[in-house]
């Protein structure tokens, strides 16, 4: 291990409109990957669908659930940044390419039992644990503080958010950005950095912190028009995701690219898959 191993990489400070340029990269990117992404996108599209068609008589959980699904979706975009990275090296982007990552992420580890093996597991069953606890907490503030039960959006908007005599759409709101301030800051760069480079669970989540809070207001932006637009997406009946979270999930590439200088770090997936050379990485890196 070297010296300044535990070191957090350098974050960069960017302009406020530098998620604009996210998106439109991302935009150019989706088109480039094409069905790859496309797919990807379908694929969140049609599950955010069925879980619409299920909970469609119990609108309080339902309201959970898919608020809960903004919390999962930086796991999600993992596939999207597989994309732009390949993109961004020169190589073909392909659907192979996602799957191979998902299913072998790190073919050249020596041991699959070695600690930072897991590191994208982990996030993604913290990240679960907090979107399942959220939900829970959702349903359960909706269906004992609400005056009547709520099965419908129409039910949501008279009961919670026209209400006059409580504060429950309040409530909800402050407990949902309670939840969603610091999932944000954690996850914000951290995933796509786990994914390109050679790091530890918990210093990619202080880089993501650090990211956010050298850039307060960017990323203040950069969250709201995430959210704006997965709202477009899900106001279309959940198709306009398949557009949406492929578009969102190459834009977060660019975020990560340029918010953090991941440059001394090693990559984690070579750009060659020649024999042996991610064990002679594994071995100049330690653990």
């Amino acid at each position: 291990m070297s010296p300044d191993s535990a070191t957090l990489p350098p974050v960069r400070s960017v302009p406020f409109t530098s998620p604009l340029s996210w998106l439109a990269r991302g935009w150019r990117d989706l088109w480039k990957a094409g069905g790859a992404s496309l797919l990807q996108g379908a694929a969140v599209a049609v599950f955010s669908l069925l879980l619409w068609v299920l909970g469609r008589d119990k609108f309080g959980l339902l309201v959970g659930a898919l608020s809960g699904f903004l919390v999962m979706a930086p796991v999600l975009a993992t596939g999207f940044y597989v994309l732009s990275r390949s993109l961004e090296r020169g190589e073909p982007a392909r659907m192979a390419e996602v799957l191979r990552t998902w299913l072998f992420w790190q073919s050249h580890y020596r041991s699959r039992w070695d600690h930072d093996y897991w590191c994208l597991v982990r996030l993604g069953l913290l990240l679960a644990l907090a979107g399942t606890g959220w939900v829970l907490t959702s349903a359960a503030m909706i269906t004992l503080l609400a005056p009547a039960p709520v099965r419908t959006p129409y039910d949501f908007l008279l009961l919670v958010v026209l209400a006059k005599d409580n504060n429950l759409f309040e409530l909800w709101l402050v407990l949902g950005s309670v939840l969603a301030a610091p999932i944000f800051a954690s996850s914000v760069v951290s995933i796509a950095l786990l994914l390109d480079r050679r790091i530890g669970l918990w210093r990619a989540v202080l880089t993501s912190w650090q990211a956010v809070l050298a850039n307060p207001v960017t990323m203040a932006l950069w969250s709201f028009l995430i959210l704006a637009l997965v709202l477009v997406g899900m106001a279309t009946f959940m198709l306009g995701l398949a557009l949406v979270m492929p578009w969102l999930g190459h834009a977060s590439w660019h975020a990560y690219r340029d918010l953090v200088d991941s440059s001394g770090l090693p990559e984690r997936q070579p750009r060659s898959e020649e024999p042996g050379m991610g064990h002679e990485q594994d071995k100049a890196i330690g653990s």
